[in-house]
């Protein structure tokens, strides 16, 4: 099988084909979305509170999003990979952000994705696809400008603010973004924005009207515990898997059942007998 590629998105849109994204923040999960055959993975700023422990996306720097997308993009041999853009690492000018996405590339990310519609953000997407960088859009909720936008709200309520994102949409279609990403808006509102765009929408809390879906891996799998929004579904329950098996490895442990003769080496005979000799 061959790496996927950008075309990827439009083709699934085009053959009214829905779109499967997970995040990724390691090798080992990367490995198995990709044997999943998952259409692409985003390694996402929510690793600064899945994979870290911070209280937001805000405090993962650059240097640290490149190590993640290193492993990553070992991972997924045929999967295609899109590297976000951490707070303030692209929006003091274009060049900052063309030079730190080129990073993101170079690390092995096929495209990154950046939040937001400024004039600036506009501007920094064109120049990106003109170098040959791949853009992921990303509008509704921003967790970037969560200090801005007043907490985890749900957007685009109105029929006049619906028309406002699909608006920016618009400007990021045509600046050349492959994709946008609608984030914590109602189902209604994400069809529309939907039905009316060249490009494919990926939906989180935003319906199943999106032409796909992107969710956290560790949300969906049970494995980070902290807190499950309302528009994650659990697919399965790692975190008491995990939990039983640390219980049942402590217990064989303490009990001297681990390790068994099926775990453990041995010397040979002449070998043993040689090490006691002398004693």
């Amino acid at each position: 099988m061959s790496k996927k590629s950008v075309s990827i998105f439009q083709k699934l849109k085009n053959n009214s084909e829905k779109i499967a994204m997970l995040t990724a923040y390691d090798y080992s999960t990367a490995q198995v979305l990709d044997e999943a055959e998952i259409d692409a993975i985003l390694v996402g700023d929510s690793l600064a509170m899945v994979a870290l422990g911070h209280e937001n996306t805000y405090n993962i720097t650059l240097e640290e999003m490149l190590i993640f997308v290193r492993a990553v993009a070992r991972g997924a041999k045929n999967t295609f990979v899109v590297g976000d853009m951490p707070f303030m690492s692209y929006n003091l000018s274009v060049e900052q952000g063309l030079k730190n996405a080129s990073e993101m590339i170079k690390a092995g990310a096929n495209a990154v994705k950046l939040e937001g519609c400024s004039e600036h953000i506009i501007e920094l997407t064109r120049r990106c696809v003109e170098c040959g960088i791949p853009v992921l859009a990303h509008l509704g909720l921003t967790p970037q400008l969560l200090n801005t936008i007043g907490g985890y709200k749900i957007q685009a309520k109105t029929a006049e603010t619906t028309e406002l994102i699909l608006e920016s949409a618009k400007k990021l279609q045509q600046a050349g973004a492959f994709a946008v990403v609608l984030e914590l808006l109602p189902a209604e509102s994400a069809e529309y924005i939907t039905n009316n765009l060249t490009i494919p929408t990926i939906g989180i809390g935003a319906g199943v009207g999106c032409d796909g879906q992107i969710v956290v891996t560790d949300d969906i799998m049970g494995k980070f515990t902290d807190f499950a929004p309302k528009f994650v579904k659990r697919f399965a329950n790692l975190h008491d898997v995990v939990l039983e098996g640390a219980r049942s490895y402590s217990k064989e442990v303490k009990e001297r059942e681990f390790p068994s003769k099926n775990e453990s080496f041995e010397l040979s005979e002449g070998e043993k007998e040689k090490l006691y000799a002398n004693k």
